[in-house]
């Protein structure tokens, strides 16, 4: 998978997130919810001003400077990941472009916008879903696929 793509990936994961977002803000107030499935899924506008669940409340440059060291390393390493290892290469231009949307929030308010409400589970976002599926990509390659051995590479 070329890293064009895996960047044109990242990139409509921004756009999606961001247009997503815009609708939210500009049809919704803080606070509001619009049930879609009644005590199931709602459209519920939360300004979140952490992590997942809420976590590290206000740690606005925190988080800035954790998904630039992310963004960082994935672009500095992505060369070195197999070729073969699409899944993986996906996870990442998935988790890149889920940080840069939430990243782009939190600059321009200190917040991210979540409206995506399950009513079991906190509020989140397209970023989010981009991000937790990047991971699980990225795992699921960690464990399930085996990587070359670097005396095997030397012996042949």
């Amino acid at each position: 998978m070329p890293i064009l793509l895996l960047g044109t990936i990242a990139v409509v994961v921004v756009v999606i997130d961001q247009w997503a977002k815009q609708v939210v803000q500009t049809h919704m107030l803080p606070g509001m919810s619009l049930p879609v499935l009644d005590n199931i899924f709602h459209i519920t506008y939360v300004l979140n001003p952490g992590a997942a669940f809420g976590i590290l409340e206000n740690q606005r440059i925190f988080f800035i400077v954790i998904a630039f060291l992310m963004l960082a390393l994935t672009v500095y390493f992505f060369k070195h990941i197999p070729e073969n290892f699409r899944l993986m290469r996906l996870g990442l231009s998935l988790l890149v472009g889920g940080a840069i949307g939430n990243v782009i929030d939190r600059v321009q308010t200190g917040y991210v916008v979540d409206f995506f409400d399950f009513r079991i589970w906190p509020v989140f976002n397209v970023a989010d879903v981009a991000i937790v599926t990047g991971v699980g990509c990225v795992i699921y390659t960690l464990v399930f696929m085996s990587f070359p051995n670097e005396n095997q590479e030397n012996t042949r």
